[in-house]
């Protein structure tokens, strides 16, 4: 009989444990749409004027086989997006990679960015990360199960290295938000490209090397700052972080990528933390919203 009583309350707090696993999982990507619409992004059409050739004649040779490839020309600029990604996730190179899924939402009217990640540790256990870039001001948060926060993290380095990101998602997804006066581009050789990008304060840099098509085979820049896993001080360092691309596929008439991985560059050795996939069929353009329907249209 004692085995049972103490046994009941167990069960008991386990199903609870589960239900709520399982509840957090769930909304994760109702608490994404929640959050893109208290960020009270700028809401409109934006530039509806056309890019044209003579768009892109004072750009260096290798920044206009890019944006050629990547369709620009004859659509309007974009001036959102919101994207979905599953994949795997790690923290350190000795940890087991976990699955994980993130949805993330890119404005250009106000320059910012919000990134959802649900990771399932041990295979069950949701933990949420949040990255977001809202009027110049960056923030990193974890939080187990969505409930308490175990690091939360802002400040100048945040600030960069967020907005670095946000230079990733439009050279990824969105070229068109970088043809205006905040960035400035200069060849880097016959396939590649430097780009920079300044906002509320910052500038960014990176450089992105071509294939033969123009297509992006990669992204990297020293604009970003990670807590190395290596380093017992575990403080924020500046490191090399690249984005190498595995393939690109044609999701109604725009070449998006088909996978990807995110890397480390540090003293010790190179360390990929994320490989990702991109789902084609969540993807949607000019939108004001994480939930609204697709559109592409600028008339």
């Amino acid at each position: 009989m004692r085995i049972i009583r103490f046994a009941i309350p167990a069960l008991a707090g386990l199903l609870l444990l589960v239900a709520l696993v399982v509840k957090r999982s769930a909304s994760t990507r109702d608490a994404f749409a929640r959050a893109v619409a208290a960020a009270d992004f700028p809401k409109g059409r934006g530039d509806e004027l056309v890019v044209t050739e003579w768009d892109l004649m004072l750009l260096p040779v290798p920044a206009q086989r890019y944006l050629q490839f990547m369709g620009v020309v004859g659509r309007c600029r974009d001036w959102s997006f919101r994207a979905h990604m599953t994949g795997s996730f790690r923290t350190s190179p000795a940890q087991a990679w976990s699955e994980m899924e993130a949805w993330q939402y890119d404005n250009r009217l106000e320059i910012g960015r919000l990134f959802y990640l649900n990771v399932r540790l041990f295979g069950f256990l949701p933990v949420v990360g949040r990255d977001t870039y809202l009027r110049g001001e960056g923030r990193m948060l974890i939080r187990p199960l969505d409930l308490f926060a175990v690091d939360d993290v802002k400040g100048d380095e945040v600030e960069i290295s967020e907005l670095v990101t946000y230079l990733n998602d439009a050279i990824l997804l969105a070229p068109s938000f970088l043809l205006g006066s905040e960035t400035t581009w200069s060849a880097a050789g016959p396939d590649a490209f430097n780009v920079a990008l300044t906002y509320a304060g910052h500038t960014v840099t990176a450089q992105v090397s071509l294939d033969e098509r123009g297509a992006p085979r990669d992204f990297s820049t020293t604009d970003r700052f990670v807590r190395d896993p290596i380093d017992p001080k575990h403080e924020l360092v500046r490191a090399r972080w690249t984005t190498p691309i595995d393939g690109w596929q044609m999701v109604d008439g725009r070449p998006i990528p088909t996978s990807g991985r995110a890397v480390w560059h540090l003293p010790h050795g190179d360390f990929t933390y994320v490989a990702m996939r991109f789902d084609r069929n969540e993807i949607a353009f000019n939108v004001p919203g994480a939930l609204v329907p697709y559109s592409q249209s600028c008339f």
